[in-house]
């Protein structure tokens, strides 16, 4: 039977005049059953901090989670990032520009209850945003939809932010496509072609950002999108990033080779 994912599953080059996007969960790391169990892969700091030297520092990490987790899962590297979705930026070169934190004292209180009541639950705060996570309770996803859009009635500041086996109350206007732009205006990324990986719904708006600007959508796993590329696992994703990050040391090793037979002649 034909395939019919209009798809492709054939992966970009990663180029020296590209911008390299990654979210974490679910892309560069397997899914766990809480955010707290989810584990950085042997060998995928290196594969990123080779890829980010070749890309002169041209590598982001856009995800939902806050900017600690994130420095925590990939220490000691600190490249550029979008966390939580964009409400918290780091550029390159360090400097951080955070949207205004909105009052989210009835999420808070919300989601705490449902943790309360329910162990399986998983109530995550960040800095702009509270989360409620189901993985361990999938059969209560509608109450957790249900107690967190109550507490964003008559607040059009905020909105309500589904994932996957989770829901979470932000500041309205945040999203990953809005992030990866941000981060484009800025060097080193500004006037490269931008690739950005994903997983999820909450991927789909950066996936139409690079797309519009000319630039390459992967979606990890299975789903419906925008993006015109796939890749299967996140396994299949680092193995693509490891093969890019030795083919760019090879690269280097051959340059320095060929610079230095030069110099002895």
């Amino acid at each position: 039977m034909p395939n019919s994912d209009p798809r492709s599953s054939v992966l970009p080059s990663i180029r020296e005049s590209s911008a390299l996007f990654l979210d974490f969960d679910g892309t560069l790391a397997e899914l766990a059953p809480t955010p707290d169990a989810v584990r950085t892969a042997p060998g995928l700091l290196d594969s990123l901090a080779a890829l980010s030297g070749s890309l002169g520092g041209a590598l982001a990490i856009v995800s939902g989670r806050s900017l600690a987790d994130l420095d925590r899962l990939l220490a000691p590297m600190r490249p550029a990032v979008a966390a939580e979705h964009g409400a918290v930026l780091r550029l390159a070169d360090g400097r951080m520009h955070c949207t205004e934190a909105p009052d989210l004292s009835e999420a808070l209180r919300a989601g705490a209850e449902l943790a309360r009541a329910h162990p399986a639950v998983v109530l995550e705060r960040k800095t702009m945003s509270v989360a409620l996570h189901f993985r361990g309770a999938p059969q209560l996803a509608q109450s957790c939809i249900d107690a967190m859009a109550a507490t964003i009635e008559d607040r059009p500041e905020l909105e309500l932010l589904h994932g996957k086996c989770l829901v979470e109350v932000r500041r309205a206007g945040i999203d990953k496509g809005r992030a990866i732009a941000a981060l484009m205006s800025s060097p080193p990324f500004a006037g490269r072609q931008p690739i950005f990986a994903g997983d999820d719904v909450t991927d789909e708006a950066g996936f139409a950002f690079v797309q519009q600007s000319g630039g390459v959508a992967i979606k990890v796993g299975d789903g419906d999108t925008v993006a015109r590329h796939a890749c299967e696992s996140p396994e299949a994703l680092r193995g693509w990033l490891a093969s890019a990050a030795s083919a760019t040391s090879s690269a280097s090793i051959a340059s320095a080779s060929s610079a230095m037979t030069g110099s002895a002649r």
